[in-house]
């Protein structure tokens, strides 16, 4: 004797409507009390600045100490030429990046100086290359959510110039540098407020 099959009950449309319209409002609330906040720096309910939130969308720049140009790092224009009293330098370094932290890494670059670059990372970052003078006033050049970035840079004015780079999600990423330039230092600025000062190679 086959046991009969109870018909599985089929939710009225009501129910269906207040369903679908509670999930709305639920991704309502977290878009505007969460992810405005941590992405944009839009906080209409206050939330991102109780939680912390806003600083992820406009992470303050560290004060840094820009050294002096060193003796020929200076270009002198000779025509369509750019003339170099010492040698080019080159940089390699790969970075691991943990779960939503983030980190800076420039380098000093005369007024005029010359900077070739290459960097990849296993996933999306949030990327922010930028130039900071002595006094600490910063100036964005380009600003987006990308894997890899390949290019040069002629620095407008004297300082540290380079990228900022935040993980924004849950895992561990990896990001890996290439550059040659005219340039005194490469310093590695970190989330814990520590400075790491890396060595350049002549070739």
């Amino acid at each position: 004797m086959s046991t009969p099959i109870s018909p599985i009950p089929v939710p009225s449309g009501r129910k269906l409507a207040v369903t679908t319209l509670a999930a709305l409002a639920i991704a309502i609330a977290i878009l505007v009390a969460i992810v405005l906040p941590a992405e944009y720096a839009i906080d209409p309910l206050g939330t991102g600045a109780r939680l912390g939130l806003t600083a992820m969308a406009n992470p303050p720049l560290q004060p840094v100490t820009v050294p002096a140009a060193a003796a020929g790092l200076k270009p002198v224009a000779n025509g369509p030429i750019n003339q170099y009293g010492v040698p080019y330098r080159v940089d390699a370094i790969t970075i691991t990046l943990g779960p939503y932290d983030y980190i800076e890494y420039k380098y000093g670059l005369a007024e005029g100086a010359d900077l070739h670059f290459s960097w990849t990372a296993s996933v999306p970052v949030i990327h922010d290359f930028h130039g900071e003078r002595a006094d600490g006033q910063a100036t964005t050049f380009d600003k987006s959510t990308r894997q890899e970035s390949h290019g040069s840079f002629t620095a407008p004015f004297e300082g540290m110039h380079g990228w900022y780079w935040e993980n924004p999600g849950g895992d561990s990423i990896t990001i890996s540098v290439k550059s040659a330039g005219f340039y005194t230092t490469s310093i590695e600025y970190r989330s814990d407020k520590t400075q790491v000062t890396h060595e350049l190679r002549t070739p």
